[in-house]
């Protein structure tokens, strides 16, 4: 047991605010009686106003990647024609489940920390098809990218409109901008572990008209993951498999947190705190991932440099209650990754700084005490506009 309280700072899944823990250890009730239908029904009214959709929005029992499985089996078939746009893991995932059910699977990579390119997309789509589907990824936080949707979509609506929009916001909705709607999108899939500050074990996944038409006709094998089965559930106040009830509880207090703080501060927070660990980690020397220009507001990827000791660096950083992550697929090994999403603020950022500061010291490298905390809360008062 560490005897100092971690700062949990990796990209999911997130800490929980006390009274988000606290309502996880409520006593349970019948997932089939009226106290779960109330409930559930003002939970999903809810999750529309952040998702900013008028379009059904459905909660799976599954971590985010059974919500991405949801998504293409529920509205797919074996031989569809679907473009995966893909700047990392996780929209490599996405990619693989699609082929892993039948779908004819074209691949756009991009270069690991560079966004998706429109114009790529739109030579993409003119080239192929005609397309069932269009996978995207809102934020990969295997690469600490934030890929510009709006502009993805209105291409993929442009040169291929009779294609589903399908995007993976598993980490970046609620926490920074985004519009369902507003962009057309078809359907759209996120993870309580995220932004929304409860515990793993919820996705939720927004499903346009149009994509209910292609449900009706899609023939992918599915049964836990079948929307159109959570859908009628849904209409009764119920789901079609027993739900996780304490992450329902814990959501529920999470939503009146969000509610109270308003979307537009939170995305504020989280542009300040994404500011903030950019400008401490050059600071402190550490060469960033991310194209600047894309670079996420949920979480930050840095190159360890080749005379730096990973090991022992992350064995220093937990000793202080700092616990980051390490890179993935081709990164591991190359980069960590500091999450900023959901239950965070400027000063558990400055305390991250203060610690990274103090091991990079302990280490003897070449760090000016108190440069780095300083650099991160200057480029937090700068994004929220209060530096003189």
């Amino acid at each position: 047991m560490n005897r100092f309280e971690a700062n949990l700072r990796i990209p999911g899944p997130t800490s929980l605010p006390d009274a988000v823990r606290e309502a996880g250890a409520r006593q349970m009730v019948n997932h089939r009686g009226p106290e779960f239908a109330v409930l559930q029904n003002s939970i999903i009214a809810r999750l529309k106003t952040f998702y900013k959709t008028q379009n059904d929005v459905l909660i799976v029992t599954a971590a985010g990647t059974g919500g991405l499985e949801s998504a293409i089996v529920s509205f797919l078939s074996p031989g569809d024609k679907v473009l995966a746009v893909t700047i990392g893991t996780f929209g490599d995932r996405f990619a693989k489940i699609a082929s892993t059910y039948g779908a004819d699977v074209t691949r756009l990579a991009f270069e690991l920390g560079k966004a998706a390119a429109p114009e790529k997309v739109r030579e993409a789509l003119k080239a192929g098809g005609p397309w069932k589907a269009v996978l995207m990824t809102q934020n990969e936080t295997s690469t600490a990218v934030t890929n510009p949707i709006e502009a993805l979509a209105k291409v993929a609506h442009e040169e291929a409109p009779d294609a589903l929009i399908l995007v993976d916001a598993i980490s970046g909705l609620g926490a920074v901008p985004f519009e369902t709607d507003a962009w057309g999108l078809d359907v759209v899939v996120s993870g309580s572990q995220k932004a929304w500050m409860v515990a793993p074990g919820l996705s939720f996944v927004a499903v346009s008209p149009r994509a209910w038409e292609a449900a009706a006709v899609a023939k992918m094998p599915k049964f836990y993951f079948d929307l159109l089965a959570h859908k009628t559930s849904a209409e009764a106040g119920q789901t079609p498999w027993t739900p996780a009830v304490a992450v329902m509880f814990q959501l529920d207090v999470a939503l009146q947190l969000m509610e109270q703080e308003t979307l537009a501060e939170i995305w504020k927070r989280h542009a300040a705190v994404g500011a903030a660990v950019r400008a401490g980690l050059q600071t402190l020397g550490f060469k960033l991932l991310a194209d600047p220009k894309y670079a996420s507001d949920t979480v930050t990827g840095a190159w360890i440099p080749e005379d730096l000791d990973w090991k022992a660096f992350n064995g220093k950083l937990r000793k202080y209650g700092l616990i980051v992550a390490g890179g993935q697929g081709a990164l591991k090994g190359k980069i960590f990754r500091i999450g900023h999403l959901g239950h965070v603020t400027i000063p558990n950022i400055l305390n991250a700084m203060a610690v990274l500061e103090q091991t990079l010291i302990e280490l003897d490298r070449p760090v000016t005490p108190g440069a780095a905390v300083a650099a991160a809360q200057v480029a937090a008062l700068k994004s929220l506009g209060l530096a003189r």
